[in-house]
């Protein structure tokens, strides 16, 4: 019983809204996904969230 009414709960409840993610942070997470994959991409996509970084700052 608890858990029908502990689903019905979070069902009603407002779900919260994350915030957009970075263009640096995307560039690294995809980076980490290449990694085993392709290294020189992945090192590609890391220089460019650098790059990212230092004109935002």
């Amino acid at each position: 019983m608890f858990n029908m009414l502990s689903h019905l709960v979070r069902s009603i409840r407002p779900q919260q809204v994350q915030a957009p993610m970075s263009p640096a942070a995307a560039l690294l997470e995809s980076a980490e996904a290449r990694v085993g994959l392709d290294p020189h991409h992945a090192q590609e996509l890391r220089e460019a969230a650098s790059a990212w970084l230092r004109v935002v700052r």
